[in-house]
């Protein structure tokens, strides 16, 4: 009998390329999964007609049709699952600030519509600060998705980023002071 976690067995199933294990994955963790959307969602300023389950499942489309999906460990899950709803929300963002010089303010989502409230603007500079915060180093951009829109611990952390709890940390504060810098120099 094995030791494993489902989780642990669940990550081999998928860098083994078994077929199903990506929907068990996101099975066995979905309620972690809805917790990182609606950390999103709160942090982003995002209307309410989207919420954490639509975002969470827009996530899941969105990573199914990937080949070739693996994951080290939880941590590193949550970390590209996190990743990919901040897309998704800046996407929103992307398309409400252009629509509304054209009046219109819906996104669609398949078949939901999706609004995201007058704070866009504010939520693409955090998106343009944080893509500049890379030309400071890759990980402290890394660090600040996974701590601030994953809403991972400084261990989970480490643990995604393959680092000592002691450079997260480290990173964390390096990063936000400059994240600070970045934003006060656009204005945001």
């Amino acid at each position: 009998m094995s030791s494993e976690s489902p989780v642990t067995r669940g990550l081999q199933d998928l860098r083994a390329g078994k077929e199903g294990a990506f929907e068990g994955l996101v099975d066995l963790l979905y309620d972690d999964l809805r917790r990182i959307a609606a950390g999103h969602l709160e942090r982003n300023a995002a209307d309410r007609t989207l919420n954490p389950t639509g975002l969470v499942h827009e996530a899941y489309l969105r990573l199914a049709g990937r080949e070739g999906l693996s994951y080290e460990d939880r941590g590193h899950f949550f970390a590209a699952c996190s990743v990919v709803m901040r897309n998704i929300v800046i996407d929103f963002a992307r398309r409400r600030h252009a629509l509304k010089r054209g009046g219109g303010t819906a996104v669609p989502l398949g078949e939901r519509e999706i609004r995201i409230d007058d704070q866009a603007g504010e939520l693409l500079a955090l998106d343009q600060a944080i893509e500049r915060l890379r030309a400071y180093g890759d990980r402290l951009s890394r660090v600040v998705e996974c701590r601030f829109f994953a809403g991972l611990t400084e261990i989970e952390t480490a643990a995604a980023l393959a680092v000592s709890e002691r450079t997260v940390r480290r990173d964390w504060i390096k990063a936000r002071a400059l994240l600070a810098g970045l934003l006060a120099e656009d204005g945001a």
